[in-house]
């Protein structure tokens, strides 16, 4: 039975590669220093900043407007957003359902000027239960919500990031 099972995981590891699967690698930039422009007190540009950092590249992250002129891009973070909206009342007008929502918008270009990416707009939703007797749960969900869309947006942006082309 044990050699079954492994001659069965070897045989779809070495259908894998056929099928056109690859295991995300190391993203290639085509610049080398990248400044964040974003208030230090953003999570998520600090999320943004530790990806890169552990990205495994030969980036440099750049954090200080003395570095400014050492960059060869600029990402840009003009809006960071969290929304919280009511989507769902029960019969007798009480909260049941929220909808949560991480919007960014973003620009990239270099110190010249040119743009690499065009202002862009990213949004991650949530839809969460509540209940008024276990708020401080909910809250606690919220916070683990939130934290997964930033993860979730982080992603997006280090693909677009690797996509983006010097002109």
């Amino acid at each position: 039975m044990r050699k079954r099972r492994a001659w069965l995981c070897l045989a779809t590891l070495a259908l894998l590669p056929a099928c056109g699967f690859r295991p995300r690698g190391v993203p290639a930039f085509s610049f080398d220093s990248l400044y964040i422009a974003a208030p230090m007190g953003s999570p998520f540009a600090r999320q943004l900043q530790r990806t890169l950092e552990g990205a495994g590249t030969q980036l440099r992250v750049l954090r200080d407007p003395a570095e400014l002129p050492g960059a060869q891009a600029i990402f840009a973070l003009l809006q960071e957003q969290q929304e919280r909206v009511v989507v769902g009342l029960n019969a007798s007008g009480q909260v049941r359902e929220l909808q949560l929502r991480l919007r960014i918008r973003f620009r990239l270009h270099t110190p010249a000027g040119g743009e690499l990416i065009p202002e862009t707009e990213l949004l991650q939703q949530r839809d969460i239960s509540y209940n008024e007797s276990i708020a401080l749960a909910k809250e606690a969900e919220e916070a683990l919500l939130y934290r997964d869309m930033r993860t979730d947006l982080v992603q997006q942006l280090m693909r677009r990031l690797a996509a983006a082309r010097q002109p």
